[in-house]
């Protein structure tokens, strides 16, 4: 890295299943281009419709094995008996040239990450604006059975329960203001949102009517 190179940022992005994160992920990742979506690596069967370097890097157990023993993983987890990690090398070659890494990850993928890279991330939680809005858009899509659904929302009560670990956090209540604040929360870097306390009245009800639902 060069004297004017800025070192780039890791862009970490978690939400419960069906409050938008993707939709967001995936144009930002269209509009700004100095940002990649870092590609894990995994022991998982490639399915038909996955390339290889694309969706992910599929690797044997033994070579997953390697990684983690040489210390080439930042963050891994096991995942009905397969393995997902992120490479090291290629977020540390990225970060040296002054490009931007996306992680779509979980809450406990992040503190992996925050264990090894704190001082380069930037992190947002993304909140669905109620219960019943997160619990309409997983319906909306059509993908899943009401059990899966049920579950979803179940899962949404410990992923909310972890929002105060990040940086940032949107309540993704329209999708173009909360497009233009993720933008501008890559563009400033490191800042760390200083408007938190309002948040914990919020996310105090939201968890009270998502046990609600989901029980």
């Amino acid at each position: 890295m060069t004297a004017d190179t800025r070192r780039g940022i890791m862009l970490v992005v978690s939400s419960p299943s069906g409050a938008g994160k993707t939709t967001l992920t995936r144009t930002l990742l269209a509009q700004e281009k100095n940002i990649s979506l870092s590609i894990s690596v995994t022991t998982r069967a490639r399915r038909p419709s996955e390339i290889d370097g694309v969706h992910y890097h599929f690797i044997s157990m033994p070579e997953f094995a390697a990684m983690c023993a040489a210390g080439g993983l930042l963050e891994w987890a096991e995942v009905h008996g397969n393995r997902y990690g992120t490479p090291r090398e290629p977020v540390e070659a990225a970060l040296e040239a002054g490009h931007d890494m996306l992680f779509d990850i979980d809450w406990q993928g992040t503190r992996q990450l925050y264990a090894t890279m704190r001082p380069d991330i930037v992190s947002v939680f993304v909140l669905p604006p109620s219960a019943a809005e997160l619990k309409s858009r997983l319906e909306r899509r059509a993908e899943d059975s009401a059990e899966t659904i049920a579950r979803r929302l179940r899962n949404a009560i410990e992923e909310i329960a972890h929002w105060n670990e990040y940086d940032h956090v949107l309540v993704n209540d329209d999708l173009d203001r909360s497009f233009a604040a993720l933008r501008r929360i890559l563009a400033d870097g490191r800042r760390r949102s200083e408007q938190r306390a309002d948040m914990n009245a919020f996310v105090a009800g939201l968890l009270a009517e998502l046990r609600e639902i989901a029980a």
